[in-house]
């Protein structure tokens, strides 16, 4: 039998764990049915890389292109393996996620249980450090957080790391000890010294650097072909996308909708951004945060499919995925047809 890391087995907890790892709660009502009574159950994080979904719930964006199809309910979570459990669960049926939770649902579920059908964010992670860290080799022996075990960012850290001649273990354990916590955990840890950098998303390495005094040793986009990597992409259950295609649809009108309304108009979007992370998260972020932190970002309906193959590839390298064949993963269609409606540019899933 095919030995899983704990990351992966995680995928089997029950869907009562996964009301204990989400922040907010969601219906839990059926996600079967027709008409009214359909319900779109959405997955997100309090992150500014997942704004097109802060934003199209609270420009009423995914609501006004539901109607009468579907009811919306929302529910957040810190990193991406907590979502695939939800997904697996049926806790969920949309989930903005990144590309090593989606490679992870994939694979368990044999191909099955998931569909990338957009995009979301590109760029929007870093490596922040204290001030005493000026190169790669002074991380020898330090703690690194990453958001969870197997998430995105915690996939590149453990990569960069073995590409600089670095061991890195699960257990957090090797020349660089990497400590997965919630990102809120990392802004305290990181400023009472208890870690010495985190690989994370925005707005939290924005933060380290703003807040916590750090500086960046690492621009993820540095590391990649054009600075182009899919931070989040709009993952949907398959069952759910076979069920409700033309519910699925709407969604993603709803979502082409947010992500346009993010780059026609950066200035509101910043402010209204703000005000959905201040809800989700009790507090907002200072003006220069977000500044900050908004320069570093692309949002996009493209899922820049080319990126997620190259992660899974980390992700092998660093013995937290077996090969995997990810022929089948994308469903770009659906969005495809509502970016010819706006006359907008189709996206490829090559």
């Amino acid at each position: 039998m095919m030995k899983l890391a704990p990351w992966v087995r995680a995928a089997l907890i029950p869907a009562v764990v996964v009301a204990l790892t989400a922040v907010a709660g969601c219906d839990s009502g059926s996600a079967s049915g027709s008409g009214e009574d359909t319900k779109v159950r959405v997955g997100y994080f309090p992150n500014l890389t997942h704004a097109p979904a802060i934003v199209g719930v609270r420009k009423g964006f995914f609501a006004k292109e539901l109607g009468s199809s579907a009811k919306l309910s929302t529910q957040t979570f810190n990193a991406g393996p907590a979502e695939v459990e939800a997904l697996f669960s049926g806790a969920i049926d949309i989930a903005y996620i990144g590309p090593n939770p989606t490679i992870n649902a994939w694979q368990k579920s044999k191909g099955q249980a998931v569909r990338v059908i957009a995009g979301a964010a590109s760029g929007g992670a870093a490596l922040v450090v204290k001030p005493g860290i000026k190169k790669p080799a002074d991380l020898r022996g330090e703690k690194i957080a990453t958001p969870q075990l197997g998430n995105t960012q915690d996939v590149a850290l453990r990569y960069w790391l073995k590409q600089k001649g670095f061991a890195t273990t699960q257990e957090g354990g090797g020349d660089v000890k990497v400590l997965p916590q919630e990102n809120s955990q990392t802004l305290q840890t990181f400023s009472t010294g208890d870690i010495d950098g985190a690989w994370v998303p925005e707005p939290y390495a924005s933060r380290l650097v703003l807040e916590g005094k750090g500086h960046e040793l690492v621009d993820e986009k540095s590391l990649w072909p054009q600075g182009k990597f899919v931070t989040t992409q709009v993952v949907v259950r398959t069952q759910f996308l076979n069920e409700h295609p033309d519910v699925v649809k709407r969604f993603l009108r709803g979502h082409v909708d947010a992500v346009d309304y993010l780059n026609q108009d950066p200035a509101a979007a910043q402010k209204e951004v703000n005000a959905g992370l201040a809800k989700l998260s009790g507090k907002p972020l200072s003006n220069a945060a977000i500044a900050r932190a908004w320069q570093n970002l692309t949002f996009t309906d493209d899922p820049i499919a080319s990126s997620l193959r190259t992660s899974a590839q980390h992700a092998e390298a660093v013995g937290l995925l077996k090969k995997v064949d990810l022929d089948g993963l994308y469903d770009v269609g659906p969005l495809n047809g509502v970016l010819r409606a706006k006359g907008e540019p189709a996206v490829s899933a090559s």
